[in-house]
């Protein structure tokens, strides 16, 4: 099965309702990397994510850089995320994407302590450097391939607006959107600490800043 992984950072946004009206009506599921501030702020969307089947990970609490912080402060965001995020959804995060995508070995080593792997991106949306619904339509199919991780932001509102066409598209090319987890082949589970897909075939786009 041709399958692709539609991830969304910094949520639950503003507009992450509307997002997953759509994703039901096209019985697709996606990945969201939840901020510990926006599950406080907006918790009835992070429970509905997870209601209707989608995969939740970690994004931190504050979108702080992590080379730029102390060990125990990369843990107090990440723990206290996780905290909210159970409390409010009743599941735990299943992995962490670390905020710009930016992690050395200390942020690997704690990642492995909570027993979660890193999940990074191998295509992009750029929808927070263009706001535009045309470029990030055209962004994603462009970067679209067979088991690739995309990255996207619920915030974004032309993201969310150009999503029934954008979902149309994908399934016309045979992809089947799925979460982070089910891309993985035959059962295989991603381990603590796992840096996922490949880090040396990163695009260059750095996420966006927290918003």
């Amino acid at each position: 099965m041709k399958c692709i992984a539609l991830t969304f950072d910094d949520g639950p946004g503003k507009y992450a309702d509307k997002l997953l009206d759509t994703f039901k009506k096209h019985k697709a599921k996606a990945t969201f990397f939840l901020e510990g501030q926006y599950v406080k702020s907006r918790p009835a969307f992070a429970k509905r994510m997870v209601t209707e089947g989608h995969e939740i990970g970690n994004h931190s609490y504050t979108h702080p850089h992590f080379r730029e912080i102390s060990d125990y402060q990369i843990r107090e965001e990440l723990e206290s995320t996780a905290e909210i995020v159970k409390k409010v959804t009743g599941k735990s995060p299943t992995m962490i994407r670390p905020p710009y995508g930016e992690f050395d070995e200390r942020v690997v080593s704690i990642a492995t302590e909570m027993g979660l792997p890193i999940v990074l991106w191998n295509g992009g949306s750029r929808d927070w450097a263009t706001k535009n619904e045309d470029a990030i339509y055209k962004e994603v199919l462009r970067s679209a391939k067979r088991d690739g991780v995309i990255l996207m932001h619920d915030w974004v509102q032309q993201t969310v607006t150009v999503m029934p066409r954008l979902l149309t598209a994908l399934e016309k090319q045979g992809y089947h959107m799925v979460t982070v987890t089910d891309l993985l082949r035959d059962g295989r589970k991603l381990e603590p600490g796992e840096i996922y897909p490949d880090p040396d075939v990163q695009p260059s786009e750095l996420e966006s800043p927290a918003v």
